[in-house]
């Protein structure tokens, strides 16, 4: 007789701690409290909440049965302010709540979070460094509206903005593996932002609409691209010492783009020289456009920041290197390590849950997550890490080494809004 597989161990309550952190962030929630009341719903959208954020910082809870089963612990009724719930409730309630309601929340708390240690020459910019990506997230077979490749491979995509100086998402979207990244970010531009871009948002219909909402960008541009020189700027020492080979001012596009783009942009050429011992492997993605290998490389940027020196415009590209980190933190350390839903509402409340999830974390320690810290977390959580060492391993990741006590009660009386 074959062997089933074999069943987990019940969820105790002393598995589950470290809920006065929860308890100080679900005051946020109320305010959706009465989306979709109904006097046959015991299951309210701010509770769901609750629920899959204490999926995110307890291992022990690895999918909806496992929070159907700690949603009829005393100790987790009494400090989220919840009750017991059926399997089904968690099930409907992917469909019930709308995950619109919830994006406000992300720039609400990335408000909150303040700048850290960085180049100071990027705290003199005037406009918010922005880096804008998209990142997929394996779906499975039956999620039908996860368009991709075909019918067996199926994906979402995490349409994300990323704060480069505060190191915290602002903006996040689901939709479909096949969805245009220069459209979505079209339809989300705002002013006063420096939008940090690599080559696929390399359109001049874009670069025109950014500028008209009174923001700047820097982007990656094809080595092919066409344009008419302008002026040749001169370069300095420092520019020179950041890979800079060219800076020159362009009226970009050939004669059927030209009108495209109706003002001129600066061109700056950089040569990046890498370690000939590790040369970068060749991947295919997802469009099959092969990457070069070569550890030494030329590469071209494109801004319309005239008054800004070419080390500095390297520099600010070099930084857009944090949104990718992020997207290997998001998805192998914060991780979705079960997917709680299918439908692509329901998808979107969990993983708007979990960019709640690290910007809790960077508030709490007023550093950008790390695995390590993730891990301490997920200890005190479990009951394993207590208050003082959880504030020590938070003092050694700031520069200079604040008081353990001073954390502690950071900590311990942080509220909304403070």
């Amino acid at each position: 007789m074959a062997k089933g597989r074999k069943k987990k161990a019940p969820i105790d309550e002393k598995s589950l701690q470290g809920f006065k952190y929860l308890r100080d962030i679900i005051p946020l929630f109320d305010r959706f409290h009465l989306v979709k009341d109904h006097h046959n719903r015991d299951l309210h959208y701010d509770q769901y909440l609750s629920f899959i954020l204490l999926f995110y910082f307890n291992p022990v809870i690895t999918s909806l049965r496992g929070i159907q089963e700690a949603s009829h612990l005393k100790k987790v009724q009494k400090r989220l302010g919840v009750n017991a719930t059926s399997l089904g409730s968690l099930s409907e309630a992917q469909g019930v709540f709308d995950a619109k309601l919830l994006a406000p929340l992300i720039p609400e708390l990335a408000r909150k979070a303040a700048p850290l240690e960085k180049d100071p020459k990027l705290k003199m910019l005037q406009q918010t460094l922005t880096a804008v990506d998209g990142s997929l997230l394996p779906a499975l077979p039956k999620m039908l509206w996860a368009l991709w490749v075909d019918d067996k491979n199926k994906a979402a995509k995490l349409h994300l903005e990323f704060d480069i100086l505060k190191g915290v998402p602002t903006r996040g979207e689901i939709t479909h593996g096949n969805a245009n990244e220069k459209t979505n970010l079209r339809n989300a531009l705002s002013p006063n932002k420096l939008y940090i871009l690599d080559a696929g948002f390399r359109q001049y219909l874009l670069l025109e609409d950014i500028k008209k909402a009174n923001s700047s960008f820097v982007v990656r541009m094809q080595d092919n691209a066409v344009w008419k020189t302008i002026e040749e700027r001169p370069l300095t020492s420092y520019d020179i010492a950041a890979g800079a080979t060219k800076d020159m001012v362009v009226q970009l596009g050939c004669k059927s783009k030209k009108d495209d783009l109706s003002f001129p942009v600066r061109v700056i050429e950089i040569h990046h020289k890498g370690d000939s011992s590790r040369p970068r492997p060749s991947r295919v993605s997802s469009k099959k456009t092969f990457r070069t290998t070569d550890s030494d490389y030329t590469f071209l940027l494109v801004t319309d920041r005239m008054d800004l020196p070419a080390e500095t415009i390297a520099l600010i590209y070099k930084y857009r290197w944090q949104i990718e980190l992020f997207f290997r933190w998001f998805k192998c350390i914060l991780g979705c390590r079960h997917l709680l839903a299918h439908s692509e509402n329901g998808l979107t409340i969990q993983v708007y849950c979990a960019l709640i999830a690290s910007l809790l974390i960077t508030l709490w320690t007023g550093c950008k997550p790390t695995k390590r810290t993730f891990e301490m977390l997920c200890f005190y959580f479990l009951g394993w890490a207590d208050d003082e060492e959880l504030a020590n391993h938070i003092r050694k990741l700031k520069h200079p080494p604040p008081k353990p006590k001073e954390y502690v009660s950071l900590l311990a009386n942080w509220r909304p809004g403070s």
